[in-house]
Formats: C-alpha cells, sequence, structure tokens
C-alpha cells in the first residue's frame, strides 16, 4: 500500500524506489495504490520520476460479483457444480451492493462473502443444509463491523461525528490517511454549513479532536502544534463509515 509510506520529507519512498536504479541492482519493486493519480498528487518530482504507473482495467460489477463468490468456495476446496446449490440468489449482485453502500473496497467484500460461507457450512453442520443466504452475509457484516470503536462513535455527540466524516473527506482529498487539525476543521465547517448548523469555534473544535483521542478513536499527535498537529485513524475506514451510517 504506497500511501501507507508516505511521510513528510518523503525519504522512505525515495529510498525504496532509488534501490532498483542502482548498479548490479536486482532488485524489482510493485506498489499499489488505491488511487490513479497517487504520484502527483503527494508526491515529490525526485520521487515521482522513478516511477512508472500501470492502470488495471476496473471491473464492473458482475465480475467483482462473481469473484467474491467463488473464491470463498475454492478456499473451501468445494466442487464448482455446488456454487449454485450453495449460493443460490446470493450470486448476483445484492452482496456487492451490500458492502457498496458502507465501502468501496472489493477486498472487504471478499472478506464479508467468505465469511458469510464459513457461517453458513457451520449452520449445516447442526442442522439440514442450506445455501447462503442474505441472513447469513448480514450477520457476517454486522459481526465484521461491530466493536467498542463502532459503538462509541454511534454513541459520539453529534459535532465528533462531523469531525469524523470530516476527516474522511480529507483523507479522500488528499489521498493520504493523515492530516493536521486545520485541513480536517475546513471540511468540518464545510459540513456544518450543508447541514445548516452552527460552525464550532477552533477552541471546540481542539476539545473534540481531544476527546476522540483520548477513546482511541483518533491517533493524535502529541505536540504544541495547535492547529498543525497531525491526526490518524486509530480504525479503519470502512468501520468509520458503518458506523455513521443512517439507520
Amino acid at each position: 500500500q504506497l500511501d501507507l509510506l508516505w511521510t513528510r520529507k518523503q525519504n522512505v519512498m525515495y529510498n525504496l524506489f532509488d534501490w532498483p536504479t542502482q548498479k548490479h541492482s536486482k532488485l524489482i519493486i510493485l506498489a499499489i495504490a488505491n488511487t490513479m493519480d497517487l504520484p502527483e498528487r503527494i508526491m515529490m518530482n525526485r520521487v515521482a520520476s522513478r516511477l512508472v504507473s500501470l492502470l488495471f482495467r476496473i471491473w464492473d460489477c458482475s465480475k467483482i460479483a462473481q469473484r467474491c463468490v467463488a473464491l470463498p468456495l475454492v478456499c473451501l476446496l468445494i466442487p464448482a457444480e455446488l456454487f449454485p446449490q450453495l449460493f443460490g440468489n446470493v450470486t448476483d449482485l445484492s452482496v456487492c451492493s451490500q458492502v457498496a453502500a458502507l465501502s468501496g473496497d472489493a477486498r472487504r467484500c471478499l472478506d464479508i462473502c467468505r465469511r458469510a460461507t464459513e457461517i453458513c457450512e457451520l449452520a449445516r453442520h447442526k442442522r439440514a443444509p442450506e445455501i447462503v443466504r442474505m441472513a447469513h452475509v448480514t450477520e457476517a457484516i454486522d459481526e465484521m463491523f461491530s466493536s467498542p470503536y463502532v459503538n462509541a462513535i454511534r454513541n459520539a455527540s453529534l459535532h465528533e461525528q462531523i469531525f469524523l466524516k470530516a476527516i474522511l473527506a480529507e483523507f479522500r482529498r488528499a489521498g493520504v490517511e493523515e492530516a493536521t487539525v486545520q485541513q480536517v476543521y475546513h471540511h468540518h465547517v464545510a459540513l456544518c454549513r450543508v447541514e445548516g448548523l452552527q460552525s464550532p469555534k477552533v477552541s471546540e473544535i481542539m476539545a473534540i479532536c481531544s476527546r476522540l483521542g483520548a477513546c482511541r478513536l483518533l491517533l493524535v499527535e502529541a505536540s504544541s502544534k495547535y492547529l498543525h498537529m497531525r491526526v490518524r485513524l486509530n480504525l479503519s475506514q470502512d468501520d468509520v463509515m458503518y458506523a455513521l451510517r443512517e439507520e
């Protein structure tokens, strides 16, 4: 995950990608990024110049659905002819649609399908054989996204939840899972305007950030930089989006 190697001076990425260019080097580096323009967004020219981008053709929904359903069954060594009997109507786009409402990550969709298959397998040992149903998928989703952190977000105050939404917005904009309080504050003010709410003062934003840090929902840089303090999520973006979704 290339974006996780980003630092302010970018020394880590520079040294890593400069290594294959050295004489007698036999190293080839393949890096993965979730955005097509990540080098242009966050990298200095001296780092970006050492990269060649290879864009993969985007899968359509039907291909994602086929792979997400097939791979868990392959892992369980289930014959291909049993696919329809085991998954029934879930082989369509229903699982992908469920996951897309929470996350755009196809890997999470695969994990949910795998867990739904395991839940169905356990149920088959206890009673008559059955296929994987949406009830199994829903149970897998609830199990995967349930955690004390998720419950803490759901019980957080309105502005604490808006602050978390602002963090997600900044992460998407920058392509890096780290931001300053000031960057997040700009998104927070914009979200308040959309919702017709009064924007909090800077001191109130700092208090919100401190409370979320005390709950360990955020990792807050320990410094006196005030608005220039850097913050990160202490849980995945998918978990935050799941906790913030409207029932």
